[in-house]
């Protein structure tokens, strides 16, 4: 993969941008509103912790003698696993969560840790690579997919590849299970060599937190293994695997049908890095919004489904995106620019699944 800060935009074309940000910032100016969090945005964190670790202490205290009890806590817990990571962890981590730097720190730890993962990475490449760099080939870390899978054109087509419209949905929910065992530790080395943790981050120091985090996390995973005596470690894992799976299929959803969709394109730099638009274009040229008006829905996956005002505005808060979408959208109109959306998240899937099916023949 290519050093991302090689890529250049074209900031010539930069007045729609610099006028859809003068009337977002007048929206929040006239309504006297801040862009980061509010009371909603409060009550779904706690909400969301809350079954979080109410399902957790259940399955460790075995309060329920049934096996069958049991797995739909462990379902609970990745449905509450996942809306943390929609909800909580992607919000905290654009620094968007609170105007408190603190807050924002610490729930952006907490909430990554309770996923497996680790917020350094997460920020280089969601915050860093992904945001700037969206769809864009041999840049872009979330279409960089192992060798059976092709999620753009500029990848070269394998016989194997005919059949990933049914079964890239299998590995969609190992997620986060790469997440807490082996990718952080491949993703730290990968940044360090291509200079991006930055001058003031130790790889080594890095490392041993990330090593004393994964310690911490499977070792509080494990407790009810050793609480129960009836629980044999066979169960544990099921366990385990059931909550990772929930949770990484959820987020992985949600993540590819806001970018590897029929409508956007996937942009390729010119030999000197350029590339064509600028950034604000770019961004409506690779990303989609899905179920706008279900406002459950909405809620539920934290905003994502405003994947185009999050791509255009990252630092605000994802319960505001449903009121600038208009602002968005008519802006991108009055410059001939595309505002992609589907009216269903049904509807986004099967266009996921379309582009699937479409990359493995052509």
């Amino acid at each position: 993969m290519s050093h991302p800060q090689a890529l250049k935009f074209n900031n010539k074309n930069s007045t729609f941008y610099t006028l859809l940000k003068s009337r977002v910032d007048g929206y929040f100016r006239d309504n006297q509103l801040s862009k980061k969090g509010n009371v909603t945005m409060y009550t779904k964190t706690l909400f969301m912790f809350l079954l979080y670790f109410l399902a957790f202490t259940l399955l460790a205290t075995h309060t329920f003698n049934s096996k069958w009890v049991w797995l739909m806590l462990c379902v609970v817990m990745g449905f509450a696993m996942s809306g943390i990571g929609l909800c909580v962890m992607h919000d905290v981590n654009h620094g968007c969560f609170s105007k408190n730097k603190f807050l924002n720190t610490v729930l952006c730890y907490f909430s990554m840790h309770l996923l497996g993962g680790h917020s350094l990475n997460w920020r280089i490449q969601h915050n860093h690579i992904h945001h700037n760099y969206t769809n864009v080939h041999n840049h872009d870390e979330d279409i960089d997919t192992p060798g059976f899978l092709r999620f753009e054109p500029h990848v070269t087509r394998r016989p194997i590849h005919r059949l990933q419209y049914l079964y890239a949905w299998f590995f969609y929910g190992l997620m986060t299970i790469n997440w807490c065992t082996v990718k952080d530790f491949k993703q730290i080395f990968h940044y360090n060599k291509k200079n991006l943790l930055g001058a003031k981050t130790n790889i080594y120091k890095e490392l041993l937190v990330i090593l004393l985090s994964k310690a911490a996390y499977f070792g509080y995973m494990l407790l009810p293994y050793f609480l129960i005596k009836e629980m044999s470690f066979l169960n544990w894992v099921l366990g385990f695997l059931v909550i990772h799976y929930i949770c990484g299929f959820g987020l992985a959803v949600v993540f590819q049908v806001a970018h590897v969709v029929e409508e956007t394109q996937f942009p390729l730099p010119d030999e000197g890095g350029r590339l064509k638009d600028h950034w604000a274009e770019l961004q409506l040229k690779t990303t989609m919004n899905f179920s706008m008006n279900n406002k459950w829905f909405s809620w539920l996956i934290g905003g994502l489904n405003f994947q185009v005002e999050h791509h255009l505005f990252p630092t605000i808060c994802h319960v505001h995106y449903p009121a600038i979408s208009g602002i968005v959208e008519k802006t991108a109109k009055e410059f001939d620019l595309p505002y992609n959306s589907k009216k269903t998240f049904v509807g986004a899937i099967r266009s996921h699944a379309k582009l699937l099916y479409k990359l493995g023949r052509v």
